[in-house]
């Protein structure tokens, strides 16, 4: 079985599978200078649909190694995942195309305060949490037809914890 550990998330790594969702250094003030906005942190794409705001809580958490057996993609628009509190994210993508081969996988963790946007697209493994009742804020297409392929992996591949350093 392949194992896949994941490398750190930055916005060049992630850029060809979609956006990371950070503060970053510009921003611009705003309410009297109370505040600090960063703008347009991801491309929010949505085909035949409208841009929906979501939260989704965990349920059940995951353990590592975490098998994965399949991966999907939404083909009408992007889906982001933002943490609404401060947590580590595990990611695994592949490029966008009309399959994925288990080889083509390539798994990132946040620090704990980013958050992600997938491209349409782009393959990627279901959201996992590793705490019961995490929150997430989605922020995705939704329409009349359907907007998510799943594809079987051929063989599975093992989550393995990310290397630290």
């Amino acid at each position: 079985m392949r194992e896949l550990r994941p490398e750190p998330l930055t916005r060049d790594a992630f850029a060809p599978y979609g956006d990371v969702v950070e503060s970053g250094q510009a921003a611009e003030e705003m309410n009297a200078d109370s505040f600090e906005r960063f703008d347009d942190l991801c491309r929010v794409e949505a085909h035949e649909g409208r841009i929906a705001i979501s939260i989704a809580r965990c349920r059940v958490a995951t353990t590592l190694p975490h098998r994965i057996e399949m991966v999907e993609r939404h083909p009408h628009g992007s889906q982001a995942f933002i943490p609404r509190t401060p947590c580590r994210m595990l990611v695994v993508v592949a490029a966008a195309g009309a399959a994925v081969d288990a080889a083509g996988l390539r798994a990132f963790v946040s620090n704990g305060e980013q958050g992600i946007n997938y491209h349409r697209g782009t393959w990627h493994m279901p959201l996992i949490a590793f705490d019961a009742g995490q929150e997430f804020l989605i922020v995705d297409r939704v329409g009349d037809s359907p907007n998510c392929d799943i594809q079987p992996l051929a063989e599975p591949v093992m989550l393995l914890e990310p290397v630290t350093g």
